[in-house]
């Protein structure tokens, strides 16, 4: 391995959380998130090269994540028909314990309601970026990032009573 790839594989191993996160934000099966995760580190590679190193890794790594992930989602969803929420079963998939583990279940079941770039927002919010850092990650005004997120919020809490989870 020639010492690129080597410092391309470090960074992606140091950074690794951000894909785990992305991939469960936008898919909700455990093979769609394995896809997906694949799929980033795909696109980051291929694009490696234009990294200029203006920003940080990870700053970088959202934006080409995200952008993959909705492109991914698009292509997903022209090949497969979404059940809705409450036909779906995949709780059993991971096995949790506490009610903290059951409330995030929910909580990513709802998000999978989500538009894709409704799911970058919320997904940034819980990385615990600012708005203006929302709003340079997603090419949006600071404003509008503000705005999407407080609707983002209130939307999900509606999905939520929709299907009558409690928190």
């Amino acid at each position: 391995m020639n010492p690129s790839e080597i410092e391309f594989l470090r960074l992606i191993d140091e950074n690794k959380g951000i894909l785990v996160k992305v991939s469960r934000m936008y898919m909700d099966d455990h093979e769609g998130r394995q896809d997906l995760y694949q799929e980033i580190v795909y696109q980051l590679w291929k694009s490696y090269a234009t990294f200029k190193q203006q920003s940080k890794f990870s700053t970088w790594m959202y934006r080409v994540a995200l952008n993959t992930a909705m492109v991914f989602l698009k292509k997903e969803k022209k090949h497969q028909i979404y059940d809705t929420l409450e036909e779906r079963h995949d709780f059993a998939e991971e096995a949790y314990d506490t009610d903290k583990d059951e409330q995030l279940n929910v909580f990513y079941q709802a998000v999978q309601e989500l538009n894709a770039i409704e799911k970058a927002l919320i997904f940034l919010f819980l990385e615990g970026q600012s708005h203006r850092e929302i709003a340079e990650n997603l090419g949006i005004s600071e404003v509008n990032a503000r705005v999407k997120l407080n609707r983002t919020k209130e939307r999900i809490q509606q999905i939520i009573k929709k299907y009558k989870y409690e928190f």
